[in-house]
C-alpha cells in the first residue's frame, strides 16, 4: 500500500500553488527523512507549472506549522557520518526550495520550530499569525545540537549574527510581534487572512534581501565580527561552564559561514550537526526529552473531568497555586482563606504575575482582565460544593491538614479530590481519619509555583487509581511534569537534595568560602550552587525536614551541630534578607554575608579543589537515589531523572542521577563512594543496591536508548 503524503500541492486561479503540510495520523507536524521525495515530488509538480505565479507553504493542522525535525531519526543515526548526511540531506532539500524561480512564501501558524523555520527560512519571505500558539525559534542547542539544515547560514544573513546567535545559542522561542520587530517575518496577521496575505505577498513577486539594521551591519564587518564572536563565546563559556560542546560549534559554523561563504558554512554546520549527535551529552539531553514525553501520555485514559478547583491557604504557595491554575490550566480556582488578607495577598500574586506579562507585551490588559475573573476567594466554603479537586496549602502541621480533610468532606462532594501540598508529611497520616481516604493524595509544589516545572504526585496505599489519574491530569494543565512517587518521608526530590545540601553544609563548617562551594556545583553543571539554593528555598524550610529524615533513615540525614547556630540567629535566607549571602543593596551580584563565618567559628580559606566539593555533594545524591529505586520511592531509573532535572536542576547534559551513575558505571561510582568514606566518614558507604549492581556489572537502564520509543520533535 502506497504511503500517504505529507504534502500535496493545488493551484488557486490566481496561479499561486499551495502547498499543504498535513503528516498523517499525527496531531503535530514534523519532519522526517522519509518526506524528502514527497517534498521534492511536489516541488516537481510546481515547476511543471506554465503559469505559477508563487507558491505558499500552510499547515493542513489546526495549531502546528512544524514544530521540528523528527528526534527519534536523529536518534536512529549510529555514526557521526549518518547524522552529517541527514544533515546534508536537509540542506539541500532547503536549497531546492531557495532556488525555485518563483516567489515562495510561508504562512505560519503555531509551532515553527527548528527544521521547521529552517523551511521558512529557505522561503522568500513569511508571514505567521498573531495567534498565542504561534513560536519560531532553533531550539536544537537544547537537545545538545545544532541547526542542521541550513540554519547557522539563513538566519544570520536575514537578521544580522548579533540577533541571529542570541536566538541560536538560547535556543528560545519568539512570539509573532517579537519575530516581525526582528525581521524574522514580513508580516503578522490574525489567523483569518493568513492565506490571504501570504498570497498578496507570493503575487509581489522575488524581493532582493533586505538591508539589516546599522547595528548589525557594524557587526558583520571584519572588526565589528571579531569582537562579536569573541564576546559571544565569553559569554557561551561564562553560562555553560564548557558543559555544552554545542555552544562552540553553532559559533563556529555561523562565523564560517560568514567569512568563507555559504558552501563552506553548510559544510560546518553538517560536519558539527553529525559529530554533535554522537556526544553524551546530546544523547543524554535526547533521552530527556523523550523520557518527558512518555511522561506526558500517562494516565490520559483513566483521569476524571476537570472544571472547578477549589485552594485552601493563600500565602506563598496558594496564590502560586491559584495562579498556575488559572493562568495555565484556564480552570476557575476558588481560595479559601481564614483572613481576608490571605485571600487579597493571593489575588495579588497572581495580578503581579499576569501583569508582568502585560509589561512584556505577553499579555494584552484585557487578557489579564479575563484570567483575573477565574479567581475568586472566600473565608468560608461558599463555591466549594462543586469543586472536583481541592488544593491544601497550609501550615506543615498534621492536625490541621488532617482538619482540613474532615471540613472538605463536609462541605465539598463526595468525589472532590482533596491534593495536599505537603513536602515532608506522610500522605497516610494526613488520611487517617478521612471517611473516603480513596480521595486523598500528595501534590507536593516546589517554590516558586509559576517557575518551577516539577510536581511530586504522592498516593498513599488507598488512593485510588482515578484519583492519581485525575491529580496527575491537573498537574499537567498547570503546565508541570508530574511524576509519581510513593509515601514515604522526604518522597524523592528532598531525600536526594538533603545529602547533597548537608555535605555542602559540611564543607563550609571545615572552612570552604560559601562563593566556592556554590562556584564548584555550578561550573559541574548545577544552575545555582546547593548554599544559594538552601538560601533560596528557605533556611528554616530546608532544616524543618532533616530531623523527620534523620528519624526514619539514619544519621546519614543529621544536620552538623553547629548548623543550628545559623537558625538561632534568624537567619531564614532570601524571604528575610538574612542567610548565607546579603541581600542588601541594589547590586547585582549576590555577595556572601561574611559574618556567618564569626558565627560558625570558622576561619574561611579555599583549599578544596572545585572538582572534590562537586565529587563529596553528587556523590551522596547518587548514593540516596540509587536507594531511592531500589525502595521503590520512583517507579523507573527514567522518573528519577527527570525528578532530579526538572525539581532541583540536576545538569540535563547528564541525563539525570541513574543516567549519570550508568555513564560513569556502578563499579566506579562505588569505589568512589568507598574512597571517599575513608577519608571522611560512614556516610558514604555505597549502598547494597549499588554494590550489587556493580558486583553484577548492571546498569539502571537496560540500554542506552530504553526511553525512545515515541516518535516526536523539537529539533
Amino acid at each position: 500500500m502506497e504511503q500517504q503524503s505529507a504534502f500535496y500541492l493545488s493551484v488557486r486561479s490566481d496561479n499561486i500553488g499551495v502547498i499543504v503540510i498535513d503528516v498523517p495520523n499525527e496531531k503535530m507536524n514534523t519532519l522526517k527523512a522519509a518526506f524528502i521525495p514527497q517534498i521534492r515530488e511536489v516541488i516537481n509538480q510546481a515547476r511543471q507549472h506554465p503559469t505559477l505565479a508563487g507558491l505558499v507553504f500552510i499547515s493542513g493542522k489546526p495549531d502546528s506549522f512544524i514544530a521540528g525535525a523528527d528526534i527519534s531519526m536523529i536518534d536512529a543515526c549510529r555514526s557521526a557520518d549518518d547524522a552529517r548526511k541527514l544533515a546534508e540531506q536537509g540542506q539541500h532539500i532547503m536549497a531546492e526550495i531557495a532556488a525555485l524561480p518563483v516567489p515562495v512564501v510561508a504562512a505560519i501558524h503555531g509551532p515553527c520550530l527548528g527544521g521547521g523555520l529552517e523551511l521558512a527560512l529557505a522561503c522568500d519571505r513569511r508571514v505567521c499569525t498573531l495567534d498565542e500558539k504561534t513560536r519560531l525559534g532553533l531550539p536544537e542547542v537544547q537537545l545538545g545540537l545544532l541547526p542542521g539544515s541550513g540554519g547557522t547560514q539563513r538566519l544570520p544573513r536575514l537578521i544580522g549574527a548579533s540577533q541571529a546567535l542570541n536566538l541560536i545559542l538560547t535556543g528560545k522561542a519568539l512570539r509573532a510581534k517579537q519575530a516581525l520587530k526582528m525581521g524574522l517575518v514580513d508580516e503578522a496577521v490574525p489567523h483569518a487572512i493568513l492565506l490571504d496575505v501570504a498570497v498578496k505577498l507570493a503575487l509581489k513577486g522575488k524581493r532582493e534581501r533586505r538591508p539589516l539594521p546599522l547595528r548589525e551591519r557594524l557587526l558583520n564587518g571584519p572588526a565589528g565580527r571579531a569582537v562579536l564572536f569573541r564576546l559571544a563565546a565569553r559569554q557561551s563559556e561564562a553560562k555553560t561552564h564548557g558543559n555544552y560542546p554545542a555552544t562552540r560549534r553553532i559559533l563556529e559554523a555561523v562565523r564560517t559561514g560568514l567569512e568563507q561563504g555559504i558552501r563552506a558554512g553548510h559544510e560546518a554546520e553538517a560536519l558539527a550537526f553529525g559529530e554533535l549527535t554522537m556526544t553524551p551529552q546530546s544523547a543524554a539531553l535526547r533521552q530527556l526529552f523523550f523520557a518527558s514525553t512518555a511522561l506526558k501520555k500517562e494516565y490520559e485514559a483513566e483521569s476524571a473531568p476537570l472544571q472547578r478547583i477549589g485552594v485552601l491557604g493563600g500565602g506563598l504557595m496558594g496564590g502560586g497555586i491559584a495562579a498556575v491554575t488559572a493562568a495555565k490550566a484556564g480552570l476557575p480556582v476558588r481560595i479559601k482563606d481564614i483572613r481576608v488578607e490571605g485571600i487579597n495577598h493571593a489575588m495579588k500574586y497572581s495580578w503581579d504575575l499576569l501583569s508582568k506579562k502585560v509589561k512584556r507585551r505577553q499579555l494584552t490588559a484585557a487578557g489579564r482582565q479575563r484570567q483575573m475573573a477565574l479567581i475568586t476567594g472566600s473565608t468560608d466554603y461558599r463555591g466549594f460544593a462543586q469543586r472536583e479537586l481541592v488544593i491544601e496549602a497550609v501550615f506543615e502541621d498534621l492536625s490541621l491538614k488532617q482538619q482540613m480533610v474532615a471540613e472538605v468532606e463536609q462541605h465539598c462532594a463526595p468525589h472532590t479530590i482533596f491534593a495536599s501540598n505537603t513536602s515532608s508529611l506522610p500522605i497516610a497520616q494526613i488520611a487517617a481519619r478521612a471517611q473516603r481516604p480513596e480521595n486523598i493524595i500528595g501534590l507536593h509544589y516546589f517554590s516558586p509555583v509559576d517557575k518551577m516545572p516539577l510536581v511530586e504526585v504522592i498516593p498513599h496505599q488507598g488512593t485510588s487509581a482515578s484519583t492519581i489519574a485525575t491529580t496527575v491530569a491537573l498537574a499537567k494543565r498547570q503546565g508541570k511534569t508530574a511524576i509519581v512517587v510513593a509515601d514515604r518521608p522526604g518522597f524523592y526530590v528532598n531525600r536526594i537534595l538533603a545529602p547533597y545540601i548537608n555535605e555542602a553544609m559540611r564543607c563550609l563548617l571545615e572552612g570552604e568560602p560559601i562563593e566556592t562551594i556554590d562556584d564548584a556545583l555550578v561550573r559541574f553543571g548545577f544552575p545555582v550552587g546547593p548554599v544559594q539554593l538552601l538560601d533560596e528555598v528557605g533556611i528554616d524550610v530546608g532544616t524543618k525536614i532533616l530531623p523527620i529524615l534523620e528519624q526514619e533513615y539514619g544519621e546519614r540525614f543529621a544536620a552538623p551541630a553547629a548548623f543550628a547556630a545559623v537558625l538561632k540567629d534568624d537567619r531564614k535566607g532570601r524571604k528575610n534578607g538574612r542567610g548565607f549571602y546579603r541581600y542588601d543593596g541594589g547590586s547585582k551580584k549576590r555577595q556572601p554575608d561574611k559574618s556567618l563565618y564569626s558565627l560558625l567559628h570558622i576561619q574561611p580559606q579555599h583549599r578544596l579543589d572545585g572538582a572534590l566539593i562537586a565529587q563529596r555533594c553528587m556523590m551522596m545524591m547518587l548514593n540516596e537515589a540509587a536507594r531511592c529505586l531500589d525502595e521503590g520511592i520512583v517507579r523507573s531509573p527514567r522518573d528519577g531523572d527527570i525528578g532530579a532535572v526538572f525539581g532541583i536542576g540536576f545538569p540535563p547534559f547528564l541525563g539525570g542521577p541513574y543516567r549519570y551513575m550508568d555513564r560513569l558505571g556502578a563499579a566506579n561510582v562505588v569505589n568512589t563512594l568507598a574512597n571517599l568514606m575513608h577519608q571522611y566518614g560512614d556516610r558514604f558507604a555505597p549502598c547494597e543496591a549499588l554494590r550489587q549492581r556493580a558486583e553484577r556489572g548492571e546498569n539502571f537502564y537496560n540500554s542506552l536508548t530504553e526511553t525512545n520509543t515515541h516518535n516526536d520533535s523539537a529539533a
